[in-house]
């Protein structure tokens, strides 16, 4: 299966939805990024839900095409669970 076909197969999640993923209401921790939703939650850099100045249950496209250090790559690490709608 392509990485295509999988993301099709993805549920889809509302902001309002992801937004409750945020590391405080849940122990899920979120974040969405060019339309995909990424679980961080295994990562310790998003422990609290938040990430230096980024915090989860958020859309951070255009957070990070404007200031990250890093690239879009960091996101391979981590399994895509959704589709922001």
């Amino acid at each position: 299966m392509t990485v295509s076909e999988q993301q099709t197969n993805l549920p889809s999640y509302t902001k309002r939805q992801l937004a409750l993923r945020n590391g405080q209401d849940r122990d899920e921790i979120w974040v969405a990024y060019q339309g995909r939703i990424y679980d961080v939650s295994r990562s310790r850099l998003w422990r609290r839900g938040n990430h230096y100045e980024h915090w989860a249950g958020q859309d951070l496209t255009a957070e990070l095409d404007r200031d990250a250090p890093h690239t879009a790559n960091v996101f391979d690490n981590f399994p895509v669970i959704g589709l922001l709608t």
